[in-house]
């Protein structure tokens, strides 16, 4: 079974970074499609980013490109997620997840993720 465990969520000023981490299962990190989403409080859950199997293809939700950095470590099986210029609007609890079938190239349709993380809170304090 597929687990993942988000981490490096915490409070932070404006402006500032922080780094995310999704430690994922076996080779789920090297085999899938992975994928960052975010929930703000008293909203949805929304698209943040996505990044291929091969860790070549990367696509941002138009609020963060240029902000955020996804990638990942093969060896040590974890997702990343490099946030800098941090703004309020970017409180969230934020989740990894993989696609439901290895070697795909990502997508940033989240009803096409099969594997989720229990989420971090990041908070961006002004």
């Amino acid at each position: 079974q597929v687990q993942l465990v988000e981490s490096g969520g915490g409070l932070v000023q404006a402006g500032g970074s922080l780094r995310l981490s999704c430690a994922g299962s076996g080779g789920t990190v090297s085999r899938y499609a992975m994928g960052w989403f975010r929930q703000p409080p008293g909203k949805e859950r929304e698209f943040v980013a996505t990044l291929s199997w091969t860790g070549v293809r990367a696509l941002y939700a138009d609020s963060v490109r240029g902000r955020f950095t996804i990638s990942k470590d093969n060896a040590n099986n974890t997702l990343y997620l490099q946030m800098n210029s941090l703004k309020p609007e970017d409180t969230a609890v934020y989740y990894c997840a993989a696609e439901r079938y290895p070697n795909g190239v990502g997508t940033y349709r989240s009803s096409l993720y099969h594997f989720w993380g229990q989420g971090t809170q990041v908070t961006v304090s002004s």
